[in-house]
């Protein structure tokens, strides 16, 4: 460290500063020096004293500031990240890696430990900064979230080299390649596992509607893979409990063979339904715990039937319908209202699109009888539920959408919010709007540079009546926005789907609510909460909310939810696979009021499906960052590359700190020091 003065006054202003302070104390003491009374030290030591005294405090008025530059040097860090996932120990090394390898890793790490600071990480489903050995306990294993967190983490950080200790098997996330090339240090890679193929029959994956229907036939396709079993033949079945469903023989043709299966099961009681697809066990099989896979279906005996009333035909009604028909949980009709001639008493909600004074009296029949509806592209601007718009009926406004962060009617994903900014104009009503009273906007309108006050979305509720009112001309321009970035409608049949469920999901009027998922998977936490009312629907925290949870094995376990403000939670945790029942209750004003439901916690089998070791993926890893890849027994190699790397070197960092010398208090306890001094030896020696 060292120091700079810095003076913010012309040069001359110190010169002055010292004239006068010289002249100051020389003017005080000449007279006492002529009487001669006074030994000559004394005289020359006061003077000089007031001199240093005086010109120390004109130092406050010429702005004097004292720079320092600290240098601070950082050692560079390397990163061990080590697959915590359950593959690393399901074929025959599993000992060594359990072992021998973590003795080798250890040793690697204290001899590293001299030139080096180490950080050790662990990484499955997610990656967290752990000491502790690995568990092998991971369902999943994530390479990008790895290092995306490495990244996110140490981002500021003399970062020497990342190391990755795995067999390279990732069944979850994007390719941890691409994710690896903004990284500004090397990779290198430890490879595990077997990468020769071993005989195995597996079920590759199920694919299946989680929500049917009472009574409704569902589909279930089954995706086979076998490998080296050319000319053998296998059983698939499907069981619901131990009961057989469906099943089907299939040869197999080749040494790399893969096949799909397609299955129609009946849903004939409601509630959680598990079933249990199983292939055939064949000879000299080394896995065989993907030859069965397990998979719930939550059966609902009543489906909302939703009603979409149009003026005339139009791209937008394809693009609602194709939304709807691909949700499980609606009933769709569509027709023209001029054709329409039953009653709108069955349906949960009612899609007017093109609204007109011809659909006025079907708009007054859904008020009558508290049906909800949407409004979709009006064809007049007067009379419109929750807004009014003063303005000449037809002059329009394109208007792109901007989205409202504070609607709180229902969520959205990360994906759509960020989708909202690339979604083309619609023509909206030009004119002044004005939103009632019980209004909320989820997209407003942006013309030209100016993001309006003026919704193209908004849902009202009035009286428990709730109503949504889509004001733009163009919606099937989205659906094909979305196609065209994303080759999918997942995120226009978002908007779509979920602005539906909100409006046609009936209210729960009941004192006690609880909110809870039907279906997890066994690496997630089981997360609930809870609602209380008094009489007046007033939300209440005093009672307490018990929770007892009770497995296949009749086994129990009691909880009681946290109180929060309004509501109460509850994290039970991680459970293993199985299905659980429950029975939640409180005591209001000595009323006991009880919920009871189950829940399903599917078991995750990625890790069971692919044991077969993916070194090219870890070889690419660590060649685009121009490092090496090494083999579990090449530790001692690794460790030489590492000690060596003349790049791998501390970074010294320069910081600068400037101060006011008024801000310096041993200047001020020097000042006080020599004015002190001074005082003793006038006292000493005289009395002016």
């Amino acid at each position: 460290m060292f120091a700079k003065t810095i003076i913010n006054s012309p040069w001359y202003f110190v010169l002055l500063s010292i004239t006068m302070a010289l002249a100051l104390a020389w003017w005080l003491y000449v007279k006492v020096k002529k009487k001669g009374e006074v030994p000559a030290w004394a005289i020359y030591t006061m003077i000089a004293l007031r001199f240093l005294s005086v010109f120390l405090i004109s130092l406050f008025l010429l702005s004097v500031f004292f720079k320092q530059v600290k240098n601070e040097t950082e050692n560079p860090l390397i990163l061990f990240a080590f697959d915590n996932s359950s593959s690393l120990v399901a074929l025959r090394d599993s000992a060594f890696v359990k072992g021998k390898l973590q003795n080798d890793l250890t040793a690697l790490k204290d001899k590293l430990k001299s030139k080096y600071g180490i950080r050790a990480l662990l990484f499955g489903n997610k990656t967290l900064a752990s000491e502790a050995g690995p568990d092998f306990s991971e369902k999943q294993t994530d390479l990008e979230n790895l290092i995306k967190e490495v990244d996110n983490n140490y981002a500021n950080q003399n970062i020497g080299a990342l190391i990755i200790v795995s067999d390279g098997i990732y069944n979850k996330g994007g390719n941890p390649v691409i994710a690896s090339e903004k990284l500004p240090y090397p990779i290198y890679t430890i490879a595990l596992g077997d990468t020769n193929e071993v005989k195995d029959v597996a079920i590759q994956k199920i694919n299946f509607n989680q929500v049917a229907y009472l009574g409704n036939n569902f589909p279930v396709e089954v995706l086979l893979n076998a490998k080296k079993y050319k000319g053998k033949q296998v059983n698939v079945s499907l069981f619901q409990d131990a009961v057989q469903k469906a099943n089907q023989l299939i040869s197999i043709t080749s040494d790399n063979f893969l096949s799909s299966l397609n299955f129609t099961l009946s849903a004939q009681s409601a509630g959680i339904t598990k079933y249990t697809a199983k292939v055939s066990i064949l000879e000299d099989e080394k896995n065989k715990s993907n030859n069965g896979q397990s998979f719930v279906v939550d059966v609902i005996n009543n489906k909302e039937k939703i009603l979409l009333l149009a003026s005339a035909p139009h791209p937008d009604i394809s693009a609602i319908k194709e939304a709807l028909v691909n949700g499980t949980n609606y009933e769709l009709e569509t027709a023209l209202s001029a054709n329409f001639t039953g009653s709108l008493k069955p349906y949960s909600l009612v899609i007017f699109h093109g609204y007109s004074t011809a659909q006025q009296a079907f708009l007054e029949d859904c008020k009558n009888n508290r049906i909800p509806f949407w409004i979709i592209n009006p064809g007049i601007n007067d009379n419109l539920p929750g807004i009014k718009i003063n303005g000449a009926g037809f002059q329009f406004n394109d208007s792109e959408p901007v989205l409202i962060n504070s609607f709180a009617l229902f969520s959205l994903s990360d994906a759509f919010k960020k989708f909202v900014k690339d979604l083309p104009a619609v023509s909206c009503f030009f004119g002044k709007y004005t939103l009632s009273n019980g209004s909320n906007a989820l997209l407003n309108q942006h013309i030209g540079m100016v993001d309006t006050e003026n919704p193209i979305l908004v849902f009202t509720e009035v009286n428990e009546l709730k109503t949504a009112l889509f004001l733009g001309d163009g919606l099937w321009k989205w659906n094909m926005r979305d196609f065209a970035e994303h080759k999918s409608h997942k995120l226009f049949e978002e908007l779509i789907s979920k602005t539906v469920q909100y409006l046609a999901v009936k209210s729960d009027k009941s004192l006690f609510r609880i909110t809870y998922p039907k279906i997890i998977n066994e690496n997630e936490q089981l997360q609930l909460s809870a609602e209380v009312y008094n009489k007046s629907y007033e939300l209440i925290t005093e009672p307490d909310v018990s929770f007892m949870l009770m497995n296949t094995d009749k086994k129990q376990f009691n909880y009681t939810f946290s109180k929060t403000d309004k509501s109460y939670k509850l994290e039970v945790g991680i459970l293993p696979p199985g299905e659980y029942k429950f029975t939640t209750q409180v005591r209001v004003n000595n009323e006991l009021l009880i919920k009871t439901g189950m829940i399903a916690v599917r078991e995750v089998v990625s890790e069971k499906l692919n044991t077969v070791a993916n070194h090219h993926l870890l070889y690419q890893l660590a060649h685009r960052s121009g490092a090496k890849m090494y083999y579990a027994n090449e530790t001692k190699q690794l460790e030489e590359t590492l000690l060596n790397n003349e790049n791998i070197k501390p970074i010294t960092y320069s910081q600068s700190i400037t101060s006011a010398l008024i801000d310096l208090k041993a200047f001020f306890w020097l000042i006080l020091l020599l004015l002190s001094i001074e005082w003793f030896i006038r006292k000493r020696f005289l009395t002016i």
